[in-house]
């Protein structure tokens, strides 16, 4: 389990940006494929891998809103895709399939944060149906086109917050108890577990997984913006947590994980992209490089204090990885 988990030295650090990450990286004739890239840290991904040569398409809920946020980036469409909607996850890759595009890389992106107890059609708590099963259903669905690639990347947008829970194996969709940041971490943690049995079970057609932690980023539509019951986050609080200042303006401390969006999206980026992880896979980044494995411990925001972000056992243990996938096609088929 802890083999992968150690640091590959990339040379790249915290403060490193998306321009930093893709220096000396063609990316013309790649198709891209990201869920949620019309805004925060997708708009940015889009925007760095459009700029690097990529033909990217974007999933996004309601693309007339998208459309925008989007314009003058060359190589860029937008295509509806709800993720808490298996017909329209259906309707999307079967749009993509139809075009006869190889799929190079798969940017899992999107994702909710908090708020109060919402379910989908089929009673599945929303932050694992969002964050988790609807990326499932569609990295599933696009696996012909993944194949047809000859080497292609599927990257996981997580975060620290999976050290919140692990899955919660007899009630995944809180029937009782439902906490909304507990409900986060267990949506978390099934991303970076998605990507570890996703690399065991398909490196071999040359389809590598991985899992990304961002750092904090003030100012994208996912929290620490929203609080735990869903509602906006005041000034003070985000100054009490130490991440805004005494103006209101963002802390920027990337060593301690307070991030720009450039610098936000530069793991995924790397993720990605970067020929460093070649031959590197089923793994969760960190400030664009493999995280090693630390020892769970409290998440306490704080001014001056550090945000621990480092992979923690539970997230990447390859029986939970198995055990999740088969319970998550399970899900699928209802």
């Amino acid at each position: 389990m802890t083999q992968k988990q150690h640091p590959i030295g990339t040379g790249f650090t915290a403060a490193s940006t998306t321009d930093d990450v893709l220096k000396g990286i063609d990316l013309t004739g790649l198709n891209v494929v990201v869920t949620g890239g019309h805004v925060g840290l997708g708009l940015a991904t889009t925007r760095a891998l459009s700029e690097a040569g990529a033909s990217v398409t974007v999933g996004s809920r309601d693309p007339d809103r998208a459309a925008p946020a989007l314009a003058g980036i060359d190589r860029v469409e937008v295509v509806r895709l709800d993720l808490l909607d298996p017909p329209s996850i259906d309707a999307f890759t079967a749009r993509y399939l139809d075009s006869n595009r190889p799929l190079h890389v798969l940017l899992n992106n999107a994702g909710i944060m908090g708020g109060p107890l919402l379910r989908d059609s089929r009673g599945y708590e929303s932050q694992f149906a969002t964050n988790h099963l609807g990326h499932f259903q569609l990295t599933l669905g696009l696996l012909p086109a993944l194949r047809a690639a000859g080497g292609a990347r599927v990257v996981n947008l997580t975060s620290g917050g999976h050290r919140l829970s692990d899955i919660r194996w007899d009630d995944p969709h809180f029937a009782t108890g439902y906490d909304p940041m507990l409900g986060y971490g267990q949506s978390k943690t099934a991303n970076v577990l998605f990507a570890v049995d996703l690399d065991r079970r398909w490196a071999a057609d040359g389809i590598r997984g991985y899992a990304v932690h961002p750092g904090v980023v003030i100012g994208t539509e996912l929290g620490p913006s929203r609080s735990e019951d869903g509602r906006a986050v005041t000034e003070d609080q985000l100054r009490a947590m130490g991440l805004v200042d005494e103006e209101g303006r963002p802390v920027i401390a990337p060593d301690r994980g307070l991030k720009t969006v450039a610098q936000g999206a530069a793991t995924s980026v790397f993720a990605a992209t970067s020929p460093l992880l070649a031959d590197v896979g089923g793994v969760y980044l960190k400030d664009n490089d493999v995280s090693p494995l630390d020892t769970p411990r409290p998440i306490d925001f704080g001014v001056d204090r550090d945000i621990p972000a480092d992979v923690v056992p539970h997230a990447v243990d390859p029986e939970s990885a198995r055990r999740l996938w088969e319970l998550s096609e399970r899900l699928l088929r209802g």
